[in-house]
């Protein structure tokens, strides 16, 4: 399993803390939710189990091992805003290869069109990146996959398309889902059980 023992963040030494004494597990196969009010440090704790950030306190294993420093990371972070992650000045098939270009089906499953692969990222919709985010994250050494407010900012139909194929994935491969979302309904829907931040 994914799991984090009391860890803890802040931006300084004089500074709050963003997150503090944190524990949590995600289970291989397991759909697991977290929420709680905006500022309360659900997307800092994602960096952290992640690896973007260094945690000030408490650790996270993977497996019962230290998260890996190089190489391929098992635990795969898809951010709200897919632009942000990645480089302007890459194509998306560069981009994809970082990983490895998704399967034929996993590119069905996200409709995402082989001409795509071409075009630069600020030549696709917000949507269409979002897919191509996706799949870069489902590459074949991922673990677990932590889902930041993925589909936030999409219409439903993308919503639906993006879940459906995360889900299946999920399902055929036994990764680890940690769900993050302000959507209660959402989380009730694909989650084993939910998590919440307190105030």
């Amino acid at each position: 399993m994914l799991q984090a023992e009391g860890i803890a963040f802040r931006y300084g030494a004089d500074k709050p803390w963003v997150v503090e004494d944190v524990s949590l597990h995600v289970a291989r196969g397991e759909v697991v939710g977290l929420s709680g009010a905006s500022g309360r440090g659900k997307t800092t704790l994602a960096k952290l189990l992640s690896g973007y950030l260094p945690f000030s306190a408490g650790r996270v294993t993977i497996d019962a091992q230290p998260l890996p420093k190089r190489g391929y990371a098992p635990v795969q972070l898809i951010f709200q805003h897919p632009e942000l992650a990645m480089n302007p000045r890459w194509r998306l098939r560069q981009i994809l290869s970082e990983s490895e270009l998704p399967s034929p089906a996993l590119m069905a499953a996200l409709s995402i069109e082989t001409s795509w692969l071409d075009r630069w990222p600020h030549e696709l919709s917000g949507g269409e990146l979002q897919r191509v985010a996706v799949a870069r994250a489902l590459g074949s050494g991922t673990r677990y996959l932590i889902a930041d407010e993925m589909t936030a900012m999409l219409d439903a139909n993308t919503q639906a398309l993006i879940w459906q194929a995360v889900i299946a994935t999920a399902q055929q491969r036994n990764l680890g889902l940690l769900v993050i979302s302000h959507d209660a309904p959402l989380l009730n829907r694909l989650c084993t059980r939910v998590i919440k931040l307190a105030d």
